[in-house]
């Protein structure tokens, strides 16, 4: 389960020191960026509960980490309705609009 709560929701919380507030479905050009940056998603991690993601899941990604894959052509595409306002504080609403799933929202 995604979300600083696990509760499959990208839910801002003050202790959430990442910010995953960012609803992205996986791509695997995303998950190879996101690796060579340090944060590999797609290797399990058994001893956290994390089993790993790959091409279509969907995860709550660290605004600023999704900004840095926008600036180099690299951004996952966001489902809007289950992205946190306050991701506005890092990256526009174009810029997220222009990367939606759905893109009629």
């Amino acid at each position: 389960m995604t979300g600083f709560y696990r509760d499959g929701f990208c839910q801002m919380n003050p202790d959430d020191v990442g910010t995953h507030v960012v609803c992205a479905e996986m791509t695997e050009e995303f998950l190879k960026f996101s690796k060579s940056r340090g944060n590999d998603l797609s290797t399990p991690n058994p001893e956290y509960g994390f089993p790993g993601l790959k091409p279509g899941d969907r995860w709550c990604l660290c605004a600023l980490r999704w900004k840095e894959a926008l600036d180099a052509e690299k951004a996952p595409p966001v489902v809007l309705e289950s992205t946190h306002q306050y991701a506005l504080e890092y990256v526009t609403l174009a810029e997220l609009k222009s990367h939606a799933v759905n893109k009629k929202l």
